[in-house]
């Protein structure tokens, strides 16, 4: 079925990086992240297992980097049970399409207000160059926003909020970066998978992405949703 999907009409490597390129860091036994260029690939599962899931897919151009990383984390020849996307954008699903490949036609799940962006039906809103002023808003025109097509494997996720082949972690509609944005929440640690709902990293700043220099800054409504999904979820 990989024949019937395809990447983004626009899709193309984005000449961007960061030192911390190519490297990865266990946060739990069970959660690692690997950081393709500017962004992070997570890794669910313990190292070793047969038994995991890949979130998100990186930048384009970057399967073969997020392979390599899969097959030192757990097994050259153990595909994860699904891919789960937090949003459609270009650096989150660049090399879906290479890795489905790769993988066979394995599950990926998103949330529905993301199927026009990942059905081939709709594209993204184009970047706005003037945000902000700095060197990465400029650039912002060669970013790839058309759809891609993964009609094929894309499921719903559940109206529960469970995380399929996840069991303990729950998914929270974050929306505000994309419509269908999600983060993943796990209660017993109290580990939160946010993907683009807040950042650490001044975005427009080149050089403060180069070398990826902390600024705690966030969207402030996303972090009181996010905080107000906790809570309930939690009982409290």
């Amino acid at each position: 079925m990989t024949e019937d999907m395809h990447q983004s009409k626009d899709s193309h490597i984005i000449p961007m990086t960061s030192v911390s390129a190519g490297k990865g860091r266990e946060v739990a036994n069970d959660i690692f992240y690997f950081t393709d260029q500017i962004v992070n690939v997570i890794f669910y599962g313990a190292p070793g297992t047969d038994n995991w899931v890949l979130v998100d897919a990186g930048m384009p151009g970057s399967g073969n980097n997020i392979l390599e990383a899969a097959a030192k984390r757990f097994s050259r020849t153990t595909p994860p049970k699904a891919i789960v996307l937090t949003h459609g954008h270009f650096d989150h699903v660049g090399a879906i399409i290479k890795l489905l490949k790769a993988w066979g036609n394995i599950p990926v799940y998103a949330h529905v207000e993301e199927f026009p962006f990942l059905t081939g039906e709709l594209a993204y809103p184009e970047p706005d160059p003037t945000v902000e002023g700095g060197m990465l808003a400029k650039i912002s025109s060669i970013y790839p926003n058309e759809p891609i097509d993964i009609s094929a494997v894309i499921q719903r996720l559940p109206d529960d909020g469970m995380v399929p082949e996840m069991p303990g972690w729950k998914w929270l509609h974050t929306p505000g970066h994309s419509p269908g944005h999600i983060s993943l929440y796990r209660e017993t640690d109290g580990l939160l998978i946010a993907g683009d709902a807040f950042v650490t990293v001044e975005q427009d700043s080149f050089y403060k992405v180069l070398v990826q220099k902390k600024k705690y800054t966030a969207r402030r409504h996303i972090l009181q949703q996010i905080g107000q999904k906790l809570k309930s979820l939690c009982g409290s």
